[in-house]
């Protein structure tokens, strides 16, 4: 044992030891931040978790790691392993700590981050994620104030930043060596650089076996039996870095486009009978306002309009963030791959509701969002889809009629009550018809109200709820004041989410169920538009052409979206994208397909089973298959060569 530690002990004292030892440290430490991963997000994997599973889990994400860890440190081994004498000098060691510890540290802090931010992603971050917030001048308060309700995180980020501190290696004190053995310095210098470097190399690629290409964050995929455990494998550092400058429109060619447009188009061309009723539109997109919420009682006024209005029981989102909801909703455009805001395409022509109906029949258009202006590029993508006017913070502070800052949440935005009543004082003094839009913010982290309401509402299992229950109130003060304007009976209101709520409940965890949120259409002056409608399947996207279906709009325009209310039931269908394992995820009849972009690899009957236990893969219908295939592919193409509208 002695001769064993002895040994161990001259080996970590060579340059090649010690470097040896650092990485075997990170690959600890990066192994700690997933256990504690999966212990802050263990009610998402608790159904199907087990030991055997885990562990197993733990083995390849050592894989991942040694990608992670090499880009971290391939400056370490080059200083260790290049032969200059520069190593010998005192205090060069002192330095690579420093360094050692800084740059590992914010590996690992990426990796105790996400254990707080996965639950609203669904994804490890990437690198659009950190583009998202570059245009956020209160970016130190936001932070600050998203991240103290997680303390603890900072107290395992200290405890760790201790162990890469004390665990640092470094070679035992070195001369320099006599001028007769310079040439075995050297050449065994060299050949050990050498060595680490093609090792490195390799490592960085994730192994020697991938010829093709290196991994990627798909790889995950292979290591797991649930999409959403594809982020237990992975880590930060690695998502991030394998995600700089991708390129996220792929396009592909499953098929010959004459074959593809018949099965599918996004090109709605109106029949020649239609026509055009000019009604005002008002679309609220309500911050989190997921199923669950309302399955727990905490949104009870927009669960009435649910009944006024008419709504689906298959109703779902097309991503998980605020910065994809709005796409979906106000132009039809699905998130795939990245956030569409953070894309070249968002350079493209594009159309929506506001586009349409500004060009083509006069309507006045603006958007609202009680944030500061141009917060998460809603003011720039409001520009590019066809709204002619923006409110937010700015405007609302300018009005005299209102309380300025005095009702900013000192986060976000201003508080939904008063900015709700704002955004109905502005429609009544518009011209009619009018395209409007407004998205909410209070129900929002960190998950403040106004002073007045605190204790009012009933507590959930997080913050989250009570502020959602506030938010329906001031959405039910909206409609109680708009009901006494002299549009109101004009007018179609559409009433939904920009994600679903972070969930608990088993329904709503699952692939699936991270995407459940209500799509209401409510019009006062058609009251047989009413009821719950079971037998169509809805998203998002089918929020404009559904819209200009109610309008009788007589124009083509291109929208990934169906009308939801006159197509047929066995013809509708919805498509999302699953961020945590990069599946596509299609949702047609009683069929959901997950697709990796080649295959199908996993197929359930949704409607029945609900928790996604029974994986029929290979059962499941081609004609989905297809038409799913078309979809994407006719995405992929338009993307990238700019034709997202009728010319």
């Amino acid at each position: 044992m002695k001769s064993i530690k002895k040994l161990f002990r001259t080996f970590r004292e060579t340059t090649v030891g010690s470097a040896t030892c650092n990485l075997l440290l990170i690959y600890v430490l990066f192994t700690v931040t997933r256990i504690i991963f999966v212990c802050c997000n263990y009610a998402l994997f608790k159904d199907h978790l087990t030991a055997g599973y885990f562990l197993d889990m733990l083995v390849a994400g050592l894989r991942f790691d040694t990608t992670a860890l090499l880009y971290l440190n391939c400056w370490m081994l080059l200083c260790f392993l290049l032969p200059l004498h520069v190593k010998e000098r005192k205090g060069f060691y002192s330095v690579m700590r420093w360094m050692f510890v800084i740059v590992n540290f914010i590996g690992i802090s990426a990796n105790l981050c996400d254990c707080a931010y996965f639950p609203f992603t669904g994804r490890r971050t990437t690198w659009s994620v950190l583009q998202e917030f570059g245009g956020e001048s209160n970016i130190v308060t936001i932070l600050l104030n998203e991240a103290l309700p997680y303390w603890y995180l900072f107290v395992a980020a200290a405890a760790l930043a201790f162990i890469l501190w004390k665990g640092f290696s470094s070679p035992a004190e070195m001369t320099s060596p006599k001028k007769k053995s310079l040439w075995r310095y050297y050449i065994s210098q060299v050949v050990l650089l050498l060595a680490a470097a093609a090792l490195t190399i390799g490592g960085m690629r994730g192994g020697f076996t991938t010829a093709v290409r290196p991994i990627t964050i798909s790889n995950a995929n292979q290591y797991v039996k649930h999409a959403v455990d594809a982020s237990i494998v992975l880590n930060t550092p690695f998502c991030i870095m394998r995600t700089l400058g991708d390129k996220p429109f792929v396009e592909r060619d499953y098929m010959p486009i004459e074959e593809a447009t018949a099965i599918y188009t996004p090109v709605h061309i109106p029949a020649d009978s239609v026509q055009f009723r000019p009604m005002n539109v008002v679309v609220l997109i309500l911050e989190s306002f997921g199923k669950q919420a309302s399955a727990r009682g905490f949104m009870p006024f927009v669960d009435s309009l649910a009944v006024k209005g008419r709504s689906f029981e298959y109703s779902y989102a097309n991503g998980r963030k605020s910065i994809d909801g709005m796409p979906s909703v106000l132009s039809s455009i699905p998130s795939f791959v990245e956030p569409f805001f953070l894309t070249p395409a968002s350079l493209n022509d594009l159309s929506g509701l506001a586009g349409e109906l500004s060009k083509n029949k006069g309507y006045h258009s603006a958007f609202f969002h009680g944030a500061e202006n141009g917060s998460m590029g809603f003011q720039a993508f409001a520009r590019s889809t066809g709204f002619q006017q923006y409110y937010g913070r700015t405007e609302y502070n300018q009005d005299a009629r209102y309380h300025g800052d005095d009702d900013f949440d000192g986060t976000w935005a201003i508080w939904d009550e008063e900015f709700l009543q704002f955004y109905c004082d502005k429609m009544s003094e518009m011209q009619q018809p009018f395209i409007t839009s407004v998205f909410t913010a209070s129900s929002h982290s960190p998950f403040r109200m106004p002073d007045r309401y605190k204790g009012k509402y009933k507590e959930g299992p997080t913050p989250l709820y009570a502020c959602i229950s506030y938010s329906d109130h001031a959405v039910q003060c909206f409609f109680e004041k708009a009901s006494k304007q002299p549009w109101f009976s004009n007018t179609i209101f559409v009433i939904t989410a920009d994600h679903a709520t972070a969930a608990d409940d088993p329904e709503y965890i699952t692939d699936l169920g991270h995407y459940k949120v209500p799509v209401i259409f409510y019009v006062p002056s058609m009251p047989e538009l009413c009821g719950v409608d079971s037998t169509r399947i809805v998203s998002q996207i089918d929020i404009m052409p559904t819209v200009l279906g109610l309008l009788g709009y007589d124009k083509p325009f291109i929208a990934f979206g169906q009308d939801a209310l006159n197509s047929q039931p066995d013809a509708t269908h919805a498509i999302n994208y699953l961020p945590s394992s990069d599946y596509y995820q299609y949702l047609a009849g009683d069929w959901m397909l997950q697709f990796d972009g080649e295959k199908v690899v996993h197929a359930y009957r949704f409607k029945e089973d609900t928790l996604q236990q029974h994986d029929l893969c290979g059962k499941h219908p081609a004609q989905a298959e297809k038409r799913m295939k078309s979809i994407i592919q006719q995405y992929m193409y338009r993307m990238n060569h700019n034709e997202m509208i009728v010319k």
